[in-house]
């Protein structure tokens, strides 16, 4: 009995003894050996230059490797870090090399993307989504109000799917709502307040203030068989226009407010 004893007390040490052999290897031999459970916390190197990633890389016991396929970004100057892999803030063992794409010195070439006839709030999503700027913005008589009409680069005109560089400053040339065209300003005298905004309007111009007088009596200038300057006396009813600026016959482009004076009791009032 004792010596079952002694037997089974024997196999009893044995067993603790591999247990902690295999205790004192895994969890305090390893470890040391091999640094288990010491990570690194990756930095973030975007935008950093080429020639600082050796030292910064260094201090930190990580490694790096520039891969080949380079890309382009106008928001970063040439050979500044574009993509990492592993990304900022992963955990890494120490001597891990990061894998780095640099910006491109040279920016590639893409299609110009169509924008015209489209607003200007539109070109500038399109613009930014293909990594271009927007530059200065001219406005030209037409009438698209806001409508992109033109497209340059440095001076020069370019059409959509024209080749240009990626990052490169669009200018535009865009409507102004008004147009160019020139006319002679219709006659809105003796006319009641309705047909006056209705020929303006019909004419593409645009109803501007309007002034009321309690008087009836006005003078009106004409030109006599000979090509002399008379004044006319004349009577305007009221509701009706006895005044308008700019005067008839002026010249006038689309677009412009028209002042009528119309004989009423009413006081002043601007709309």
């Amino acid at each position: 009995m004792s010596e079952f004893k002694f037997f089974f007390k024997n196999i009893f040490l044995m067993i603790s003894l591999i247990a902690s052999i295999i205790f004192f290897i895994f969890y305090l031999y390893f470890p040391i050996i091999t640094n288990h459970g010491d990570t690194i916390t990756v930095p973030n190197l975007m935008g950093m230059k080429l020639e600082d990633l050796d030292e910064f890389l260094s201090d930190r016991d990580l490694r790096y490797e520039v891969l080949d396929d380079s890309s382009y970004s106008s928001e970063y100057p040439p050979f500044t870090v574009l993509q990492q892999n592993p990304s900022e803030s992963e955990k890494v063992k120490e001597n891990r090399k990061i894998y780095l794409t640099l910006n491109s010195s040279v920016p590639p070439k893409i299609k110009m993307p169509k924008i015209i006839n489209g607003s200007v709030k539109n070109a500038q999503l399109i613009l930014k989504s293909y990594d271009l700027k927007l530059g200065d913005i001219s406005y030209v008589p037409d009438m698209a109000r806001n409508a992109v009409l033109k497209i340059y680069i440095n001076g020069d005109s370019i059409k959509e799917n024209d080749l240009i560089l990626k990052g490169s400053i669009i200018d535009l040339e865009v409507g102004n709502g008004l147009g160019n065209q020139v006319f002679d300003a219709p006659d809105l005298i003796n006319l009641d307040l309705e047909e006056a905004k209705f020929t303006i309007i019909g004419s593409g111009l645009r109803l501007g203030n309007i002034i009321y007088e309690d008087s009836g009596y006005f003078y009106n200038k004409i030109l006599d068989e000979e090509g002399n300057e008379i004044f006319e006396k004349f009577w305007v009813e009221p509701g009706n226009v006895y005044k308008q600026y700019p005067e008839k016959s002026t010249q006038v482009k689309i677009g412009r407010r028209v002042n009528l004076w119309i004989v009423s009791d009413f006081k002043d009032e601007e709309i």
